[in-house]
């Protein structure tokens, strides 16, 4: 990984904040960019710095941590920081990386970072990645694999993953799905779609035909698609 990965730590407890700014600094690969007491002081300074990685406290006065990632539009990843074990299952709602549980020991703390190293890092070298990912579906989680997705998609809250012999819907985004996804296997063609280049038959103005199914592409999206796929 090229870079260090940029972080902000947001808790109303100034021995918290001081405890995971703490440990932030002692490991290389992690740059703070600035601590926070709540929710509005976090949103300010990403509209100043946009950063990686959250250190995100979820009981926080007026907003929660969960109701402010689930307001956030495109938001970084995200590594909850609570005294409350009940949260688990809306972290993972909630695609977050890690979920730490006061107290956090420094070895805990390391092994979220790790991760997150790891997260980036392999972003950064798509074609090592896994050729499947697991999503959460119907009360368990299935396993996707690439080669079978024929497009994906996107309902607000929830995406359609359209496989060759069902559909299967999940709770995530869009974004956060195609972060998962090899870049050279797949094309966002629309905001709500992303289809599997070789599964596309053929193309008809701004419609992508992928079996029986048709795809949509934006129009601000249109030169970018035909470069990708028209060589």
């Amino acid at each position: 990984m090229s870079d260090k990965i940029s972080c902000i730590i947001t808790d109303d407890e100034p021995f918290a904040r001081k405890g995971l700014q703490g440990y932030v600094e002692k490991i290389e690969f992690l740059d703070l960019k600035g601590t926070c007491e709540d929710a509005l002081q976090l949103s300010n300074m990403l509209q100043q710095q946009p950063v990686d990685l959250l250190f995100l406290d979820i009981q926080m006065p007026h907003i929660t941590g969960v109701e402010f990632l689930r307001a956030l539009r495109n938001p970084p990843k995200v590594i909850f920081t609570t005294a409350f074990e009940h949260y688990a299952i809306q972290g993972f709602e909630l695609d977050v990386m890690d979920y730490l549980l006061k107290p956090i020991s420094y070895d805990r703390f390391l092994k979220a970072a790790w991760k997150a190293r790891d997260y980036f890092a392999i972003r950064e070298q798509p074609n090592n990645i896994a050729p499947y990912i697991f999503v959460k579906a119907n009360g368990k989680l299935e396993k996707i694999t690439f080669a079978d997705i024929l497009f994906i998609e996107g309902m607000e809250n929830y995406v359609a993953i359209y496989l060759e012999n069902k559909k299967i819907i999940t709770h995530a985004t869009i974004k956060s799905l195609l972060e998962k996804l090899p870049g050279n296997q797949f094309i966002q063609s629309h905001k709500s779609y992303v289809v599997a280049k070789d599964k596309i038959d053929s193309i008809e103005g701004n419609t992508l035909h992928v079996q029986s199914y048709q795809v949509p592409v934006s129009k601000y999206l249109r030169e970018e698609v035909l470069g990708k796929i028209v060589k």
